[in-house]
């Protein structure tokens, strides 16, 4: 355990630097888009832009590890993060913060690719849940971090911005200077959708749907804050709360998935998310105390179902197709993702910032519900292999979150592991 340490201390420094920059820019680029007063359709765009990066990220970064290898491509992608925040504080113009928002998807996407990737390599068949959990936990830390930061400056100029692009350039250190073994190459994965939906279709429909959430509220949170007259710093703890509450529930919902019918599971989480967000609709406005504790239920079960889907989906799957059933996963997940805030922006638009949730209460009823018409219509044993251990993911905040794919510990090690949060990446 300790040696296994000892070989990703540089990478988990640089993914914390990279984790509070990224929390810091989650927060400041909707709060500076608010007070630029640009419609939530049109942050909503902006958000969209963010997600087409990040999905395409998912199937180009592979081709660019395997012809120069993981840290070469880690350093241009940290080095595009900090480029694109650092563009928008340089052109405020929506149009424009659509093309740098993209090139910031696209590189944490890829950034937490090779993060993880290199974990799995590293670690052991015995350790592998507590390197993940210290890495989920790095994730949240940095994250929250990151989110505080925002009270320390004005989004309304560009000294936030340039502190996230020095933090960014600071991350490249532990890892560009590191004296640890390099990862091997990876594999091609292939993506094969439609053939994942026939062995699975409550794994790929909820897939989406963890992806519209993420999407939505992690792209519309800030916005959400803004709109409803909470503080910046009242603000930062609310959605400090939904991470909370998703770092909070992950084990027990993973314990409780590997001992009976994830798709109980999923029912379960879709009552819980429906109840949570009608409670915040209904409070919206009201005491941040009472947003506080209804964030943390909202997030007890926002980024964590998606672990339940690619747990579901890996149960059916061969051992030499999990690398194929997590990054098809991914790309399902990332174009929910992007319909999310297409779907949420203009709604808030015209109904309010409550109304945020009334449609993830939405999407939630639609996951619950599914999961639920999947067990009247399929025995939990048919078609299955093997039930693989559930994996707690990171939460990528899209939202984002990237997260740890649902693997077999006898995976090979020197396949590329496609994760995300969902995103939220988590998120995923």
């Amino acid at each position: 355990m300790l040696a296994s340490l000892a070989s990703i201390l540089s990478l988990m420094l640089s993914t914390l630097l990279m984790m509070v920059a990224f929390g810091l820019q989650s927060y400041v680029v909707p709060v500076r888009a608010v007070a630029e007063g640009w419609s939530t359709q049109t942050i909503s765009m902006i958000a969209t832009g963010y997600t087409i990066g990040f999905t395409l990220s998912c199937i180009v970064t592979p081709k660019f590890v395997l012809l120069v290898g993981h840290v070469r491509v880690f350093v241009a992608l940290i080095t595009l993060l900090a480029v694109g925040i650092l563009l928008c504080a340089l052109v405020v113009d929506w149009r424009a913060w659509m093309l740098f928002r993209a090139i910031s998807g696209f590189a944490i996407s890829g950034s937490y690719l090779i993060i993880e990737s290199w974990l799995n390599e590293r670690v052991t068949n015995e350790n592998r849940g507590s390197i993940f959990s210290i890495y989920v936990i790095t994730t949240m830390v940095g994250t929250i971090a990151g989110q505080y930061l925002v009270p320390l400056g004005d989004p309304t100029n560009t000294t936030l911005f340039i502190l996230c692009g020095i933090i960014f350039s600071i991350a490249l250190l532990p890892t560009a200077l590191t004296s640890s073994p390099l990862p091997a190459s990876p594999t091609q994965a292939r993506f094969n959708v439609p053939k994942l939906y026939r062995r699975s279709p409550v794994a790929v429909v909820g897939a989406f749907l963890a992806g519209a959430l993420s999407g939505a509220w992690m792209n519309l949170g800030g916005v959400f804050t803004q709109r409803t007259g909470l503080s910046t710093a009242e603000g930062a703890t609310l959605l400090a709360c939904v991470l909370l509450g998703s770092v909070l529930s992950q084990i027990p919902i993973g314990r409780a998935s590997d001992r009976m019918d994830r798709r109980l599971v999923m029912v379960a989480c879709g009552i819980v998310g429906t109840i949570s967000c009608l409670v915040m609709a209904l409070v919206a406005g009201g005491p941040p105390v009472l947003l506080y504790i209804a964030a943390a239920f909202v997030g007890s079960v926002i980024f964590p179902i998606y672990a339940l889907n690619v747990a579901h989906a890996n149960d059916r799957a061969q051992p030499d197709e999990y690398v194929e059933v997590s990054s098809g996963m991914m790309i399902v997940y990332g174009f929910g993702t992007i319909s999310g805030p297409l779907m949420v922006g203009p709604i808030m638009d015209r109904f309010g910032p409550g109304s945020l949730f009334v449609v993830l209460a939405v999407y939630f009823v639609l996951y619950g519900a599914y999961a639920a018409w999947r067990i009247s219509r399929r025995e939990d044993a048919d078609g299955l292999v093997s039930k693989t251990d559930y994996q707690a993911m990171s939460v990528q905040p899209l939202g984002a979150d990237a997260a740890a794919a649902a693997l077999q510990p006898e995976t090979i090690a020197e396949e590329l592991v496609y994760d995300t949060t969902s995103p939220e990446w988590r998120q995923p």
